[in-house]
């Protein structure tokens, strides 16, 4: 059964505020983080175990993930790899003892966030998940950009999609109507369409836009 303290996990289609989601079978150690992490502001939802977080879990949830290494039943590697499965992005830091360094060294290896030795100090949990969560952010924050550049893009006719690739590979308006041997006037108004319907303002913006949005 879920420990969730009283912060609401958001449902599918929806987007959610980060949250700390903390999954281990540890009464003692589950609760500690909990009240650790939510007395320095953070929304928390805590799990007694893997089976528990995966029946709650949806692919909007933004945040960290706190999941110990050792735990009957589903193991926290093995919820790890259902999550890589899943392809979630809730950014994983792994809660370990001296013998289990190996392992979580491992699941670094395979996209793991960060991991954390028992025992720990208030003050190092505390930057650990405040470093992950500024980075989840702004991963997200470039996924939700590229998305909207992606959409953008496919509003773009073939031909304003012609032009928009030879202005990002540096071509003036005169060597673009040389290539698709059309007017300058027409690559003008196409390139105004270009920058309408791609939300910008400046050539500096647009070449920002898209190119950031392929990284």
């Amino acid at each position: 059964m879920s420990e969730a303290t009283g912060k609401t996990m958001h449902g599918a289609g929806e987007v959610s505020r980060q949250q700390i989601f903390i999954v281990d079978d540890d009464d003692a150690q589950r609760d500690s983080l909990v009240w650790l992490l939510e007395s320095h502001g953070h929304a928390v939802s805590a799990f007694s175990s893997a089976e528990d977080f995966l029946a709650h879990w949806d692919e909007h949830l933004a945040g960290c993930l706190l999941l110990d290494v050792r735990m009957p039943g589903v193991s926290g590697l093995e919820l790890f790899e259902e999550l890589t499965r899943r392809h979630s992005a809730l950014p994983v830091i792994f809660i370990t003892g001296h013998g289990d360094v190996a392992m979580a060294v491992a699941a670094l290896k395979k996209g793991a966030a960060d991991f954390i030795e028992k025992p720990f100090s208030a003050e190092e949990m505390l930057e650990i998940v405040g470093s992950c969560l500024a980075r989840e952010s702004e991963q997200r924050e470039h996924r939700r950009s590229r998305a909207d550049t992606e959409q953008r893009r496919a509003q773009l006719t073939v031909r304003e999609r012609e032009v928009l690739d030879l202005i990002i590979v540096g071509k003036l308006n005169k060597q673009i109507a040389d290539v698709l041997n059309i007017s300058i006037k027409t690559v003008e108004v196409h390139r105004a369409r270009v920058m309408e319907k791609m939300g910008a303002t400046t050539l500096a913006s647009l070449i920002r836009r898209v190119v950031s949005s392929e990284l």
